[in-house]
């Protein structure tokens, strides 16, 4: 039995998706509890269960709450053996440390003596260089409290997500702008090759231990270069608006999160301006991360700005 946190999220709710499709490939519509036909059961934790489509629904196991819960968060990991694991952004919680605290001891306090051997969990890049990051350093605290848990973890540590483009949509169509932080190059992934990566460990039963899976994608591009891939691909101007902690920060502010969390983007971004851990110093991963910025804007942020 597998665990999904954060099935309605923008990365969870892809890996669901391709768990699901394996399973139904596997079980022709077996029951999701039964494994049946050698098909894997499938348990989610949301807090919304009516956010989940119809076909989402009839195939899985729901348990409603928050994984932040640890009563719904027991109940979830009960006769599970492996867990997709993701602490959600929440940009007005009044602390960026106490919010991933409020997630990470539940998981501590529960996992274990529920049965569940294997978390997959979604981290970042810079363990060991990022220095006073905000969010950034939340996150690899957060590892490195699982990792002193009696289970086996797989940290996949992404850099700076394409899919953050999204929200800057009207930005880029109305303004011709698009805003990114980093000097030089910036490394950058698709989360469809977060979640692929994600399903390949949670069907593996053969790793042990704890380790790091860095997930940079394929290209060598800063800043500059891809706003100019943006610009051709959407077939208009579009040039760059770079992004320091304090732009950062007030733009976080001016959408309502709070201080603290504002707080910690901005050291965040500041450290990734500084420090450089999403540059060119971390290699590529074309394996686990085959999609090039390019394809990702033909395919996803197009349709996103053109409509």
């Amino acid at each position: 039995m597998i665990v999904v946190t954060t099935p309605t999220g923008q990365i969870g709710r892809e890996v669901l998706d391709r768990l699901l499709a394996l399973r139904l490939d596997a079980g022709g519509g077996a029951p999701a509890a039964g494994g049946a036909n050698g098909a894997t059961g499938i348990r989610v934790i949301v807090r919304d269960p009516a956010r989940l489509p119809a076909r989402v629904r009839e195939n899985v196991e729901v348990v409603q709450g928050s994984h932040a819960d640890p009563g719904a968060l027991k109940e979830a990991c009960q006769g599970a053996d492996r867990m997709f694991w993701l602490v959600p952004p929440t940009p007005w919680v009044p602390s960026v440390a106490g919010h991933f605290r409020d997630f990470t001891e539940p998981l501590r306090e529960v996992t274990g003596a529920a049965g569940v051997r294997r978390i997959v969990g979604v981290s970042t890049l810079g363990r060991g260089t990022a220095k006073n990051a905000g969010i950034i350093s939340a996150s690899l605290a957060m590892d490195e409290a699982i990792a002193e848990m009696d289970v086996h973890y797989r940290a996949l540590c992404a850099p700076f997500l394409r899919e953050n483009l999204l929200g800057q949509a009207a930005l880029i169509r109305d303004a011709g702008l698009v805003a990114l932080p980093g000097n030089g190059v910036l490394r950058t992934c698709a989360t469809s090759d977060i979640a692929a990566t994600a399903v390949r460990l949670l069907r593996d039963d053969s790793w042990t231990g704890f380790e790091d899976v860095p997930l940079a994608g394929p290209d060598d591009l800063s800043p500059e270069d891809m706003a100019r891939i943006v610009a051709e691909v959407l077939g208009r101007p579009v040039r760059l608006q770079p992004v320091d902690g304090a732009r950062y920060r007030a733009m976080l502010l001016g959408a309502g999160a709070s201080e603290d969390w504002a707080r910690g983007a901005r050291d965040m971004m500041t450290a990734l301006n500084e420090q450089g851990f999403y540059g060119a110093a971390q290699p590529a991963t074309p394996d686990t991360t085959p999609t090039g910025f390019r394809q990702w804007c033909e395919e996803v942020l197009k349709p996103a700005v053109l409509g």
